[in-house]
């Protein structure tokens, strides 16, 4: 049994609804290659932040914070428990901690520094930093054009900007959160994943893709390049043969999932971790106390 399955159990079980924090959820018609929870699921539960955005338009932290603050409130008047699933990172940050950065970066600056070579770009802030980077990634241009961005607008260097945002509130300071990860062994999780991409296929993955590229898929690129839709893409565009395909994507979601369980080891508070294959009753998902 997956998460999708334990989390109506719970929400049942304790007159929740669910608030979807997957970064692919949001997109209408991307059903089969993110394991989209049914119509029937939905009607067990009600579900939020699912099929709210076209596949061409992008979500960012902001717009998913401020709809998601306005789901809770709305669950909280009407008495009713919340329960968050997902398992992207980044928006899960938002219950966590700050993840709304209020510098304000004026176009005219956005596109100075967008017409900086990487490496010019890279020279630069490192003069601006010259205590360090914070870590920063600096083989991800986009992390250093918005952290040279920040840099320049603020007149600081990293190290002060990360402190005084680790400051801040988060969006749902305000609310008691309780985190549990469900995880599997890998050698299972393997297995699942063989199971669900051939599963993805048979019902018609490919025909998904071509229906969403029509409807401008490609102008997204966080959708776009999503595990199962890059694939598909690169096939149907002859980039990668047919016979290939299913490796491919098995391939490229076994390093996610080895990447995510990095990030939550290391990212996040510390949290219950619960083995999925041992879980028996719903109630083990947040005891109490």
């Amino acid at each position: 049994m997956g998460k999708t399955e334990w989390a109506l159990r719970w929400a049942e079980a304790h007159g929740a609804e669910i608030v979807s924090c997957d970064s692919l959820l949001f997109y209408r018609g991307m059903d089969l290659g993110t394991a989209k929870p049914t119509l029937a699921e939905r009607a067990r539960v009600p579900h939020h932040l699912i099929d709210v955005r076209e596949p061409g338009e992008a979500m960012d932290i902001g717009r998913y914070v401020a709809a998601a603050r306005a789901v809770v409130d709305d669950l909280a008047r009407r008495g009713r428990a919340v329960l968050v699933c997902g398992g992207s990172g980044f928006y899960l940050r938002a219950f966590l901690g700050p993840v709304v950065d209020t510098i304000e970066v004026s176009p005219e600056l956005r596109a100075e520094v967008a017409a900086l070579a990487p490496a010019a770009a890279r020279a630069r802030l490192r003069e601006l930093n010259s205590g360090g980077l914070e870590g920063l990634d600096e083989a991800n241009p986009r992390r250093v054009t918005r952290a040279l961005e920040r840099c320049l607008a603020a007149g600081r260097p990293l190290a002060e900007l990360r402190a005084e945002f680790a400051r801040q509130p988060g969006p749902f300071a305000d609310h008691v959160v309780r985190l549990t990860r469900l995880e599997r062994k890998p050698g299972e999780l393997r297995e699942r994943i063989g199971r669900r991409v051939d599963a993805m296929l048979a019902a018609g993955l490919v025909k998904e893709v071509r229906g969403l590229r029509a409807r401008g898929l490609e102008a997204n690129p966080s959708a776009a390049r999503a595990i199962g839709y890059r694939e598909v893409l690169d096939c149907l565009d002859g980039r990668l043969p047919p016979g290939e395909l299913a490796a491919a994507i098995t391939r490229d979601t076994l390093a996610l999932m080895k990447k995510q369980r990095t990030w939550f080891r290391t990212q996040v508070p510390p949290h219950r971790v619960v083995d999925a294959a041992e879980l028996r009753d719903p109630a083990e998902l947040f005891p109490p106390g």
